[in-house]
């Protein structure tokens, strides 16, 4: 068997970056000698963003397809582990928890939930932990669902408590419709120290959107308050309280992660299936970390291009040390911490997404590859230029991109491989839903990150107020509203947020004028000449009409730069498209505020994994990635990548689109 060095003895390989006997700092105390440092981080950070910038703007960003916003944020977190002792994990807890920070994909119905954590009687590495469950103990997390979902949710909940009452209903609509409904728990990331499932609804809310499914988040507990195992018992409670208190057949249940949940996703897995557990339908991963030793070569070759600090070993904030602690040398290398070294044998497919700019990207290139000789269904995916969790980045085409594939394996890859069909949710599984998902605790999150009540109000009349919305406004006078004196409409019960998402531009919306309708503003009427007070909405559109007009000249600096760079290629006379000009930029698409690229059809081929000191590690994993290199992946890896456009200053237009290109190996 494959990495049988990993399984045989707990001991790392030559390979491994960590050494399980350096002992972990501890937090130092804050002193007003330390000020000085803050100032120099401050310094140091300024010189490096402005520099960066520069050469960004001259000579072109460090990966050819990334805009000013991924040169900015990968300017600031490079090297941030190297100055770790200006903060504590209680701050980082407390800046990554500040909301509003970046906005939130449209309109969701997000309900908190609190719940008590039974004795299961759980067999392996967590009977003990079990054993010690008293019933008192909380877990909370999340229910999110998109508002689509939420509208059918509504109509089919209210259509059933009609027939369940006896009440009228006609023959026609009697039969409330069957579905084979999916739930997706999902594991936040965070290097199992920090964040949320209320940080991570940049991914959880179109997640649930695509995949048309109801999301349950979970807070599970934080390192180093709670050590290895116990995020992986948390999770396993969780999932049980999907299948044993809700009453929902693991067949309709997928488990979703990114980072160190993605890792924590196939750790649920492999506990599952070692003790005899059902297990779920199928599994997605986001960038999933599932080798805590980081011997592969790209912790060294992408760390000037990823986000993902590089831990330091021994540091306090070293996030190994934090979650293995004084086990470090026992369980650093254990399948359920490592997911790498284990087997996969009898897994469900698997989705599995990184970017090759990511520090992970060759050891899930390994995982996708091992699982694959194992038998199990793995869906590969590599974004090119893309970085650890680019889904959390919303102005990135490879994240609707990643979404849309989430989609698509959810309706269509999944069901041709699938070992079980999904069931219909029965009527107490659904009875149980609804009361979880529809009660005084839910909000709706809108796209400005504002969360408000969730009235419970009836779907129709819900269409039926945006319908006559729509239509007051097209008969009314010319010119925006918003900006002058408004007619009093009744508040919909869902905000508006920003108009991005097309998405939501469907047929539950009121019709083509349902986009400019949720644009408006419902401003009160001041009482002084009728003028009316600036609202969160009409702000947010100045904000996006400054965008544009800085967009906007933006392009006009890139199409000059542009026409210099086609006047000294033709001098060139360079044939070869490998070759870029130094001074060539890529113009920005006018339909993508962020992105310069888009992608299309590519036949090249994933980057070849490696690791460190190849010749001295031991022999299994060596072997592995021989084997690849020799034979080709034995997973299908789909390869995204960019394609140029290209602009013609003759004619002032661009003479080719951009697009993700899909290569298939």
């Amino acid at each position: 068997m494959l990495l049988q060095h990993y399984e045989a003895g707990g001991k790392p390989p030559p390979s491994a970056r960590v050494d399980p006997k350096v002992k972990q700092q501890e937090t130092q105390p804050f002193s007003m000698w330390d000020l000085w440092k803050y100032g120099a981080f401050a310094a140091t950070k300024a010189k490096d963003i402005v520099g960066d910038v520069i050469v960004h703007q001259i000579w072109g960003p460090r990966r050819k397809t990334w805009g000013i916003e991924m040169t900015l944020l990968t300017s600031f977190m490079r090297n941030a582990g190297k100055h770790s002792q200006l903060v504590d994990i209680a701050t980082i807890r407390m800046l990554m928890g500040i909301g509003g920070l970046a906005p939130l994909p449209s309109d969701a119905l997000v309900t908190p939930v609190t719940f008590c954590v039974k004795k299961r009687k759980l067999r392996g590495i967590l009977a003990e932990f079990d054993e010690a469950e008293d019933g008192t103990r909380e877990l909370s997390g999340e229910w999110v669902v998109g508002k689509r979902l939420w509208k059918r949710l509504q109509s089919e909940w209210k259509l059933s408590r009609k027939l369940s009452s006896g009440s009228g209903v006609s023959e026609p609509n009697s039969k409330q419709p069957k579905r084979s409904e999916s739930v997706i728990l999902y594991l936040h990331g965070g290097a199992y120290y920090v964040f949320s499932a209320a940080t991570h609804r940049l991914i959880t809310i179109p997640l649930s959107k695509f995949t048309d499914a109801r999301v349950f988040a979970i807070d599970y507990r934080l390192a180093p308050e709670t050590r290895f195992p116990g995020p992986l018992h948390d999770a396993v409670s969780a999932y049980f309280r999907l299948t044993d208190d809700l009453h929902i057949p693991p067949e309709n249940i997928l488990i979703a992660g990114d980072s160190a949940g993605g890792g924590l996703t196939l750790a649920l897995l492999m506990y599952l299936r070692d003790n005899e557990y059902p297990l779920p339908n199928a599994a997605i991963c986001f960038s999933p970390w599932v080798d805590l030793t980081m011997s592969c070569e790209s912790w060294d070759t992408n760390a000037e291009f990823d986000i993902l600090p590089r831990p330091n070993l021994g540091d306090h904030l070293d996030p190994i040390a934090c979650y293995l602690g004084e086990d470090m040398e026992k369980y650093l290398t254990h399948p359920y911490a490592s997911p790498l070294f284990g087997d996969f044998k009898g897994f469900p497919p698997l989705l599995v997404t990184a970017g090759d700019a990511e520090l992970l990207r060759d050891e899930i290139t390994l995982f996708a590859h091992k699982a694959s000789l194992a038998g199990v269904e793995v869906r590969h995916e590599l974004y090119e230029d893309a970085i650890h969790v680019f889904q959390m980045f919303p102005f990135l085409e490879a994240t609707r991109k990643s979404f849309e594939s989430c989609k698509d394996f959810v309706h269509n890859v999944l069901p041709a491989h699938q070992a079980h069909t999904p069931q219909e949710l029965g009527d107490v599984a659904e009875a149980e839903l609804e009361q979880e998902i529809d009660n005084n605790q839910a909000r709706m999150v809108r796209g400005d990150g504002m969360e408000t009540f969730a009235p419970r109000h009836d779907v129709e009349q819900i269409k039926q107020d945006a319908k006559a919305r729509a239509d007051a406004e097209t008969r009314s006078s010319d010119g925006d509203l918003s900006w002058g004196p408004s007619r009093p409409v009744q508040e919909s019960p869902w905000p508006s947020p920003p108009v991005t998402d097309e998405e939501d531009v469907s047929e539950d919306d009121a019709g083509p004028s349902n986009s400019r309708t949720r644009s408006r503003s419902n401003s009160q009427v001041g009482s002084s000449g009728g003028r009316t007070t600036p609202s969160k909405s009409r702000l947010r559109r100045i904000g996006s009409a400054l965008s544009f007009l800085g967009e906007k000249a933006t392009r006009n600096h890139y199409r000059t730069l542009s026409s210099r760079s086609h006047r000294d290629d033709n001098d060139d006379n360079d044939d070869d498209e490998d070759n870029h000009h130094p001074s060539r930029v890529h113009i920005p698409h006018p339909h993508l505020r962020m992105s310069a690229f888009s992608m299309t059809a590519s036949t090249a081929r994933p980057p070849k994994p490696s690791i460190r000191r190849s010749n001295s590690s031991h022999p299994d994993i060596s072997s592995l990635c021989r084997q690849w290199e020799t034979s080709g992946p034995a997973n299908r890896t789909v390869s995204y990548r960019h394609e140029e456009a290209q602009y013609d200053s003759a004619v002032g237009r661009r003479t080719k689109s951009k697009s993700f290109s899909v290569s298939r190996s």
